[in-house]
């Protein structure tokens, strides 16, 4: 295994921006930079052998500052989305900015994803660190969260997430990669092959903020059970689909148990013969296909992508959980420790 370290450039408040690459005997590689613990590049082959960039993403480090795509990066103190930007804890009320409509999403403005975190070689792995002060977007307690990566030899991206804290407070941590495996600047991904293990998901308002119980995934264009072309059922006249211009949606993983790996989703090009498997600790699945990406700073392939071009696959709990007793915690007590992990395991077929 190889693993370098590279400076690469300076972020707005003057902070050293790290891009450290890991390289397996294979060739295949994964890039990782310091801007929100991101992913920048996953380098895997296809059918024939060839390595491409199957990761959306950008080319200069400024680029992830702020992008609306939230490129390949560490959301939080909670991914996803907050009703209204309020939750009540512990008998008090806390407000947090709203950035999505009316609601707060990954941690608003100044989010994790916006932060240079602090970044080290451990052994032959990479890890960063954020310390997330108290008051911090409105969360309550200093929080110290950790990523940490590591790239096998058999082409598996293993993230370990944890976290501490000094006061009763609510987190949710993923990771927004968009992936592309016929290589990021080729093409949008309707012709992706998809399969969840879930058989229901959050049905939500306009919003994208869930109401009510989850639903059966059973008869709608939501029914990922077995694999599905992405867009075999994008344009159908579902709410689902017409809130968000596409997927962007919670499936609730089958059988979940807390810090139990299990597989969340598998993602199949025909075209290039990749296959991705997700697995994760995690209780559920956010599916974004990647509906509002027009717009975004110029990716690695020379442009900015357009609509539907990768899809993030974001093992995660579930959006609005603090408001929603029934849903799986996101309360971090002192006494406990967050311990997550995701793993993006490539391949072909």
């Amino acid at each position: 295994m190889k693993l370098t370290k590279e400076s690469w450039g300076v972020s707005p408040c003057g902070k050293e921006i790290f891009l450290y690459t890991i390289q397996n005997e294979s060739g295949a590689f994964v890039r990782l930079s310091s801007v929100g613990a991101g992913i920048v590049s996953i380098g895997v082959p296809d059918k024939d052998g060839k390595i491409a960039d199957v990761v959306l993403g950008y080319p200069e480090a400024k680029s992830y500052f702020a992008d609306g795509p939230c490129a390949g990066k560490v959301p939080g103190r909670y991914a996803n989305r907050i009703a209204l930007g309020k939750f009540t804890l512990e008998g008090v009320e806390y407000t947090l900015p709203i950035n999505n409509g009316p609601n707060h999403l990954h941690g608003g403005p100044q989010g994790f994803q916006n932060q240079v975190w602090d970044s080290r070689i451990a052994n032959d792995a990479v890890e960063f660190m954020y310390f997330s002060e108290d008051g911090e977007a409105g969360y309550p307690g200093n929080l110290k969260v950790v990523a940490r990566y590591e790239w096998s030899e058999d082409n598996a991206l293993k993230l370990y997430l944890t976290a501490r804290t000094d006061k009763t407070t609510v987190i949710n941590l993923t990771n927004h990669a968009y992936f592309n495996l016929n290589g990021e600047g080729n093409g949008d991904i309707l012709g992706h092959e998809l399969q969840l293990n879930a058989s229901v998901y959050l049905p939500t308002d306009k919003t994208l903020i869930p109401v009510g119980e989850p639903d059966p995934v059973a008869g709608t264009p939501m029914d990922f059970q077995e694999f599905k072309k992405i867009g075999a059922e994008i344009k159908e006249e579902f709410p689902a689909l017409q809130f968000g211009k596409g997927y962007d949606n919670c499936w609730m993983i089958n059988g979940y148990e807390p810090g139990q790996l299990q597989s969340a989703a598998k993602l199949y090009s025909p075209q290039s013969g990749r296959m991705l498997e997700v697995l994760t600790t995690q209780p559920a699945v956010q599916v974004y296909t990647g509906n509002w990406l027009s717009g975004c700073p110029a990716g690695k392939c020379g442009r900015s992508y357009f609509d539907y071009e990768g899809v993030a696959i974001e093992c995660q709990h579930c959006p609005d959980s603090p408001n929603k007793p029934d849903y799986p915690t996101t309360v971090l007590r002192p006494e406990e420790q967050f311990e997550e992990a995701i793993i993006w395991q490539f391949s072909v077929a």
